[in-house]
């Protein structure tokens, strides 16, 4: 199969790597859809090898003990391996597991954990059926696209009428816009790039503010009812600063989400208006993907705003770039195109 690589260096490209070998409760998954999450890697310059950890596609052979999907399913691959036998995988807080499963070493094989290439395998239970209704690369939003914000929004409660702050406006921050927008909140986004600000107005946020404006916390706070502050905010960056700026712009007894795993926080505030903190990684497939599903059919004009390119594998290393420069959207690689 082809997989797009990493080198020693910022550059990247294809590669032939040996297909994917599956066991026990395995399944393999041609990868149609393989988004970008960030530029971390790219940035890097010891990293090397295949990347990825977000893909939308069809299942295309199961293992002896596979029992959630068939081959012919649309599924989106859940990341990480987790074990799926502790309190938290049973729950569906898999991401969190403390016990994860080498998923390499049971099916006694060299690929397949990557999503930056043409298979991918994962266990049956950490694969979500999707309609062929939804576009793959809807459906592959499901992951970091939707995943952590969607996380947020759950965990914050909130719901139309609220208006809530999206800090970082990268391929996670815009996924928060549209979240937020589904549930029928007022959107105010916040970044330093004029392209991505722009951009969310376009999809649907009512304001975009510069971070670095003097006074952009009062900027937030005159458009928020009464003038008191957001309801709820998400940080999607780890810029530092920007979680001490949330919680300056959020009301009392609002809510605080952390994507972004970065920065430092000041204590006062947090006590002085009894703010609540959630820390959000992925989201509860087992008890949410209904709703998620039906937040992805619900907001497919705003996604296709949101996915501004689109590349085989072959065009990694402009993608990379693309991305690194803040000149785009979601970017989405399409592993089988020339």
């Amino acid at each position: 199969m082809k997989i797009a690589e990493m080198g020693g260096g910022r550059e990247a490209g294809v590669a032939d790597a040996p297909d994917p070998v599956i066991a026990d409760n395995y399944a393999k998954v041609k990868v149609l859809s393989s988004p970008l999450c960030t530029e971390f890697q790219f940035r890097d310059r010891e990293r090397r090898g295949c990347f990825g950890h977000e893909a939308g596609g069809e299942v295309v052979e199961v293992g002896p003990k596979v029992r959630h999907v068939a081959v012919g399913d649309r599924v989106v691959v859940m990341p990480q391996n987790s074990c799926g036998l502790c309190e938290l995988c049973r729950s569906g807080e898999h991401i969190y597991c403390r016990s994860p499963r080498k998923a390499l070493e049971v099916c006694s094989s060299q690929t397949g954990r990557d999503t930056a290439a043409q298979y991918v395998i994962q266990q049956d239970w950490l694969l979500m059926k999707y309609p062929r209704s939804i576009p793959d690369d809807h459906a592959a939003m499901a992951c970091c696209g939707f995943g952590p914000s969607f996380n947020a929004m759950q965990s914050m409660e909130v719901t139309a009428g609220d208006t809530v702050l999206v800090a970082g406006l990268g391929p996670v921050g815009m996924g928060a816009v549209i979240v937020a927008l589904h549930r029928g909140a007022k959107v105010i986004g916040v970044d330093v790039s004029d392209y991505r600000r722009n951009l969310v107005l376009e999809i649907g946020a009512s304001y975009a503010f510069d971070p670095t404006d003097p006074d952009v916390d009062q900027k937030v706070r005159d458009v928020t009812p009464g003038g008191v502050g957001v309801h709820a905010s998400v940080q999607c960056t780890r810029v530092e600063g920007v979680g001490k700026f949330m919680t300056r712009v959020t009301r009392a007894r609002g809510g605080v989400a952390f994507i972004g795993q970065g920065g430092t926080l000041d204590i006062a505030p947090l006590v002085g208006k009894g703010l609540r903190l959630f820390g959000c990684w992925h989201w509860n497939h087992l008890r949410d993907s209904e709703r998620m599903l039906a937040t992805i059919a619900g907001s497919a004009d705003r996604i296709n705003k949101m996915i501004t390119h689109t590349f085989p594998l072959s065009g990694i290393e402009e993608a990379f770039k693309l991305q690194v420069a803040g000149q785009c959207g979601k970017i989405v690689l399409h592993p089988w195109e020339e």
